[in-house]
């Protein structure tokens, strides 16, 4: 007990330290070509934001801890597990995990057709002003997107296609969602390895920069993650939320800028492009875009990609606790 109550002091201590430094990493930066009322705004924000998460995090301790610990100490089982749902997928085909590619790939080339051939889309502009070709700056964006959509769907119903397991009693079922989510990860791995090919053909050979794929790739899956266990706990007691979230993800790829470039809301009022940014998929859309193209790290963009992270900490913290309070019924509803 006494080691427990260390433990616990020292995992508070440590978020807590963590939540201080990036505090004062964003009081003391400044960027000379923003303005000033406008990043002390910003500022306050995320400072709030930070204090109140250390507070919920020190209040609901035991509650979010209990999942990350969980998933490590299992963390065999869940490689194990989500390679045999990734082969289990495809098996029986003559092509097996070629048809993970061959969806995607053909999505890219009909969109590529359509807007570049009859609606006259041409090369696009990011934000440093370097110029991508619009077969790239699609497919850049269609990668992260087909990977978030594929695994929050099949994180969603984890625990239904997986019902046997849940009602086990010695069977850790907060394992299900994340194995989905890698099972997503395997298929986005060759995606990415299909759009690096695109981009040297275009030109765009890998850099140092590059790299940073890999980021938005973990960015992508810590994100999604943090949904699915949230999605994944109500889907049980509301089956309907599957229809909900097949039509939020339609509008969601026309609300992301995938198939059209964040540059065209620059003639728009201020209040379009703000909303448009609160959506944390721009930041990972735009990101995958600049590892190609653009020579700069994600740092760089310093209150995006702030922002995205006490964002996505908060939807794991709730979905953490979504999925404790409710998974004692889970066996009871299945």
């Amino acid at each position: 007990m006494n080691h427990k109550r260390i433990s616990k002091k020292m995992g508070i201590a440590i978020f807590c330290l963590l939540a201080g430094i990036m505090a004062l990493i964003i009081i003391l930066h400044h960027n000379s070509f923003a303005d000033p009322q406008e990043e002390l705004v910003k500022k306050i924000i995320a400072c709030v934001l930070i204090v109140l998460s250390c507070i919920i995090f020190i209040i609901f301790y035991d509650k979010l801890t209990v999942l990350p610990v969980e998933l490590f100490e299992n963390r065999r089982l869940i490689w194990k597990l989500a390679r045999n749902d990734f082969k289990k997928r495809y098996a029986g085909s003559y092509l097996g995990i070629i048809w993970a590619l061959v969806q995607p790939v053909v999505t890219v080339v009909m969109y590529w057709f359509v807007f570049e051939n009859f609606m006259g889309s041409k090369a696009q502009f990011l934000s440093s002003g370097t110029s991508m070709p619009y077969v790239l700056f699609l497919a850049a964006g269609l990668c992260p997107w087909f990977y978030f959509s594929e695994a929050l769907n099949n994180g969603t119903t984890a625990l239904l296609e997986y019902n046997y397991l849940v009602k086990k009693v010695v069977f850790k079922i907060s394992i299900l969602p994340i194995i989905k989510v890698i099972a997503a990860t395997f298929i986005h791995l060759f995606f990415v390895l299909v759009l690096l090919i695109v981009a040297a053909c275009y030109g765009c050979y890998p850099t140092i920069y590059t790299i940073q794929i890999i980021y938005y790739s973990f960015c992508t899956f810590i994100l999604v993650l943090g949904l699915s266990y949230t999605t994944c706990a109500i889907v049980i007691f509301f089956r309907d939320l599957t229809q909900i979230i097949s039509i939020v993800l339609q509008v969601g790829m026309w609300a992301t800028p995938i198939l059209w470039s964040i540059a065209v809301l620059e003639d728009k009022p201020p209040i379009w492009n703000t909303i448009i940014k609160i959506n944390p998929l721009v930041y990972i859309v735009n990101g995958y875009r600049s590892a190609l193209c653009e020579k700069q790290w994600f740092f760089e963009d310093f209150y995006s990609t702030m922002y995205f992270w006490i964002f996505t900490v908060v939807v794991f913290g709730i979905g953490a606790l979504i999925f404790k309070r409710l998974k004692v019924h889970f066996a009871d509803v299945l």
